[in-house]
This record gives structure tokens, sequence and C-alpha cells, in this order.
């Protein structure tokens, strides 16, 4: 048995209502936003960042970040290294009423909050973008709002860090810079 032409109307105007809803929620959706001053989405590191230069963290910015956020984390990822993904820089248990992150920041405390995880090379802190000489490596800086704050002790890697925050990422954001030698 078909359906007449009015149930196909009846179901059609349904579905249309229901779509313009789902497209309405997600308009409305919060965007969490980063990106640095230092460089723009998929420019060049300016060299002051990076091993050729005086390898300080760059300045980094973010809004939109959800009301419900417990934390912030912030992992950057270098996915064109020879052995595979390289982490950079991890970061965790940052304020989620925080902006940003300044340039240059000290070694293993922040100021109002936030820990730092050991990088690729196994140590604490930012390395900076030392390719080696060739093509172009992309840099990722990603920043994760998560459900609730990490307890990690002491010195955690990257791989602990992803691991803890498995199933409490509520948003991210992601900005991208390159460099080559």
């Amino acid at each position: 048995m078909r359906p007449s032409i009015w149930a196909r109307i009846a179901f059609a105007s349904i579905l249309t209502v229901l779509l313009a809803s789902v497209s309405t929620l997600a308009a409305d959706s919060p965007a969490m936003q980063l990106s640095s001053p230092a460089f723009a989405e998929g420019a060049t590191i300016p060299e002051r960042y990076t091993c050729s230069g005086a390898e300080q963290s760059p300045p980094l910015t973010w809004s939109g970040v959800p009301a419900n956020a417990k934390t912030l984390a912030l992992i950057v990822i270098d996915p064109d290294a020879p052995g595979g993904a390289f982490e950079h820089w991890v970061v965790y248990n940052i304020p989620p009423q925080s902006t940003g992150l300044k340039e240059g920041k000290p070694k293993r405390l922040f100021p109002g909050g936030g820990e730092e995880g050991m990088n690729g090379a196994g140590k604490m802190g930012y390395f900076g973008p030392c390719p080696p000489p060739g093509k172009v490596h992309h840099y990722h800086f990603r920043l994760f709002a998560l459900d609730k704050n990490l307890d990690l002790g002491l010195q955690p890697d990257a791989k602990s860090v992803r691991d803890a925050m498995n199933g409490h990422t509520i948003l991210t954001a992601e900005t991208v810079g390159i460099f080559s030698r």
C-alpha cells in the first residue's frame, strides 16, 4: 500500500522543520577559536619561536571556551616529522577562564594555573619547530576544552595527557603554522 500524497507532503514538511532546527542549533553553537598574533593561519612561524632562533613559545589567544569547561589542554604536534607525529608542547589544566598564553612562557610554572607535560624529546616545556632541512613541516596547535581536570602526577607525556582526555573533550580548536629550514 502506497502512502497518500497528503502523507508524503506531511512527512516532507516535518522533515524540513527538523532539518531547519538542526541547522539553527549548529549555527548557534559556540565555536572555540585559537590563533597566534605571531603568525597567521597556515603562515610561517617566525624564526624566534623555532630552534633557529630563541625557541620561545609563541603567544596564543583563544575565545569561545564553553561555559561548562573545567579545564583546557594544548598539544602542539608536527605530523610531518621523520619518525611520525612529534609533540612539541604539552600543556594541561589551563584555567578555562584564561584567554591565551603569553610569548616565552616560563618553564613548568604558569601564572594563574596550568601544567606542562613532556614533549617528544622527553623534556618539559616548549620545543620549537626544528625540522630537518628540506620540506615544509606543519605545526598543529590544538586546544581542547575538557569537562574535568586532569590528575596526572609529575611529568606526564603527551600520550598520558591524550589518554586522560579521552571521552572528556567538549570542543576543540586548532591553528596551524609552517616552518622549514
